[in-house]
């Protein structure tokens, strides 16, 4: 059983605009930013606007335009960040790894022989996240 969700985690006060955040994409059901912790240059993460906290007690329409965008940003973020290849990540409840709990898929570019950073909580730069941000809007734009 998941726990209740609380609308007021960071991804619902982003969803709010209470707290900023450098955004790739949005259409009427997701929301896609870029990880201010990110793995690899050009992390994404991609979000439903429907308050779900995670794959366990999300209604199953949810997924359907979700998944399509967690799609989109895959590909894009491959294009965009020239990668090898992309892993795409998603936990369910603090003993998986969750720690916001509010569903949510990383979208994460990967090179060969590169491992992936750690989530370390050390914040990445904001200019450096707006470029990134602006290299896969061009690429999403094309």
């Amino acid at each position: 059983m998941t726990g209740i969700y609380d609308s007021n985690n960071i991804f619902g006060r982003i969803l709010r605009g209470e707290i900023p955040a450098h955004k790739v994409y949005e259409d009427e059901h997701t929301l896609a930013f870029m990880d201010v912790m990110p793995q690899a240059p050009g992390h994404v993460l991609v979000i439903p606007k429907t308050p779900s906290r995670n794959i366990l007690d999300t209604d199953p329409a949810t997924l359907v335009p979700l998944i399509a965008v967690v799609q989109k940003m895959a590909v894009a973020v491959r294009q965009a960040f020239d990668a090898d290849g992309i892993t795409i990540m998603q936990f369910n409840e603090a003993p998986a790894g969750q720690s916001v709990f509010h569903l949510h898929f990383h979208v994460i570019p990967r090179y060969d022989g590169s491992p992936l950073k750690p989530h370390s909580g050390k914040m990445e730069d904001g200019a450096v996240l707006a470029v990134h941000a602006e290299k896969l809007k061009a690429v999403l734009l094309a």
